[in-house]
């Protein structure tokens, strides 16, 4: 049997609507587009969305729409997809690590405020908290700490999709927040992003920019008397856009949005019960009141040992079960993944900064030690079945 590591959703709806744009003509950013964008702003509740090409489009336009730049610093968690901190650089700012808490992945507020309480010469604008594997951050908690120290926040919500906390919506919550839909998410147009706001100004500001700066869109020009004439182009932009191909399998994937995520959700569920007695996993902490999208089911391989006290010797240790483990697994069919690095770690960003695996010392193990099982919404039974025997059989507890 082989079981992947995820498995995108797509049935008749993809199939019929990708073919539109090709009948119609219109096949770059157009009226599937603009669709998605108003499907997807009423899902999460938010006044404004914006498609983009990626998430990693949508973060690097949205620090620019906040006014981030040149000789500005950005806090962001280690222990998340480099596109993170790439999307900082992008902007031409730079980047202040942060630590996580093991717990849920996510960035740390206690060393948050360490961070900003030690910036003397208040160079942080900003901080960029990820909501990573379908679970929000602290995200009340970081609003009251960037009020405070008057800094900016700015969501990168790659992973969460359905991430709530009180039933609000992950990318919310900060000044805006990113979204991406690349394949291992749970909804998809294979590539593409999407960045939310209440703030009509950022929003605008983010639709110019995607489309080289120009004043208005193709469509709304084409819709209109006089859209022979070129727009104005009063800010330097970049291309950024999203395909009406992409447009119209948004649209699709918004349409079974809920039925997708009721499927993850039972698998999740399912693994919590089955799981919950293997003393050599952590399986996700979900706080209350919090609502977890499960983009990925990610544990922790502790080896059944206490992670209060880590070392590096006592990571690379069990780093090593971990990665024995995941090779078994393997070569029975079934696919893993780390959750993600540890951006510390990765050449440029250990060279430019100078920094140590041991600085940021969770997030260090979060990249050695995390585990992502497959999970996905046509998953079967069958399929579930075989993966948690495989674990019991060769992991026991």
């Amino acid at each position: 049997m082989k079981i992947p590591i995820t498995k995108p959703f797509f049935d008749e709806c993809e199939k019929e609507s990708i073919v539109k744009p090709l009948e119609t003509g219109w096949v770059v950013q157009g009226p599937y587009v603009k669709e998605f964008e108003q499907q997807f702003a009423q899902f999460t509740g938010a006044a404004h969305a914006v498609a983009l090409s990626s998430c990693t489009t949508a973060l690097h336009l949205g620090l620019e729409a906040v006014g981030i730049g040149r000789g500005d610093y950005v806090v962001v968690p280690s222990f998340t997809f480099v596109a993170s901190q790439n999307s900082v650089e992008t902007a031409g700012a730079e980047v202040v690590f942060a630590d996580i808490d093991l717990k849920t992945f996510n960035i740390d507020t206690r060393h948050l405020e360490q961070i900003l309480d030690q910036d003397r010469e208040k160079k942080i604008k900003a901080v960029m908290p990820v909501n990573l594997f379908g679970l929000a951050a602290d995200l009340p908690g970081i609003l009251e700490i960037a009020s405070h120290y008057n800094i900016k926040v700015i969501e990168d919500s790659a992973c969460g999709f359905d991430a709530r906390i009180h039933g609000k919506h992950s990318g919310t919550f900060g000044l805006c927040g990113c979204f991406s839909f690349h394949p291992r998410k749970a909804i998809t147009t294979g590539e593409g992003g999407m960045l939310v706001t209440n703030d009509p100004g950022i929003a605008e500001t983010v639709s110019q920019l995607r489309d080289h700066g120009a004043g208005k869109s193709d469509l709304s020009r084409h819709q209109q008397k006089g859209g022979s004439l070129l727009p104005e182009f009063d800010i330097r932009g970049y291309n950024y856009r999203m395909t009406d191909f992409q447009g119209a399998v948004g649209v699709c994937q918004l349409k079974k949005a809920e039925d997708i995520l009721k499927k993850r959700r039972h698998f999740a569920q399912k693994y919590n019960e089955a799981l919950k007695e293997v003393d050599t996993l952590l399986i996700p902490h979900v706080p209350g009141n919090y609502s977890h999208g499960y983009q990925s089911y990610v544990c922790l391989f502790t080896g059944g040992e206490d992670m209060s006290n880590l070392s590096i010797a006592q990571i690379e240790r069990l780093n090593r079960k971990r990665n024995e483990w995941m090779f078994v697994l393997e070569e029975k069919g079934i696919a893993t993944r780390q959750g993600t690095h540890a951006v510390h770690t990765l050449g440029y960003y250990k060279n430019k900064y100078r920094l140590k695996e041991e600085d940021y010392i969770h997030s260090y193990a979060a990249d050695r030690l995390s585990i992502a099982l497959p999970l996905y919404a046509n998953m079967t039974d069958e399929e579930f079945n075989y993966v948690i025997e495989m674990i019991h059989v060769h992991v026991g507890t």
